[in-house]
């Protein structure tokens, strides 16, 4: 680069900051699981215009104590996961003064096998409790078949990202 171009790169970008002008930047808050020390957040915040929220994949709460932990019949059926996650979810958003209303990219995860095909069906009637009804913001969204998660009995997990505007 000639020398010339190089004093007018700086000049400009003097100016730029002496007339207030800086470089769009964005800030990053990353919340911890509380009461946890698993090496993930459970939110992650970038602030720009709008505060984007990246909150991590969510699993279903167990639902019957008396069962096997790693068994399916200690967190439900998919329609019980489903919803015992995005109630978590749910919880989650509205400690950051958020709602579901404010979710705007969905990410879900089901168990599929040939032996035990994920039950497409049983999700969207819990989906269905949360978005689409009263609450009519919908989130883009993505379903998957996999093939396992990490405890046996879970048959759900999902992840969302949540934007505020910054008003």
């Amino acid at each position: 680069m000639k020398p010339a171009t190089m004093l007018l790169i700086a000049a400009v970008t003097a100016a730029g900051h002496t007339a207030g002008f800086t470089p769009a930047r964005a800030d990053v808050v990353r919340h911890p699981i509380p009461n946890s020390t698993f090496p993930i957040a459970q939110v992650v915040q970038v602030t720009g215009n709008a505060t984007t929220y990246y909150v991590s994949g969510q699993v279903p709460p167990v639902a019957n104590k008396d069962a096997d932990p790693a068994s399916p019949q200690a967190y439900g059926d998919v329609k019980t996961q489903t919803v015992g996650v995005l109630n978590r979810i749910k919880g989650i958003l509205e400690g950051l003064g958020l709602g579901m209303a404010d979710v705007v990219k969905m990410q879900v995860f089901l168990v599929h096998s040939a032996a035990a095909p994920m039950d497409f069906k049983a999700f969207m009637e819990g989906y269905t409790q949360f978005f689409g009804g009263p609450q009519p913001n919908l989130p883009a969204r993505s379903v998957v078949g996999i093939a396992a998660l990490a405890n046996p009995g879970f048959l759900v997990e999902i992840e969302v990202v949540a934007v505020k505007d910054a008003k």
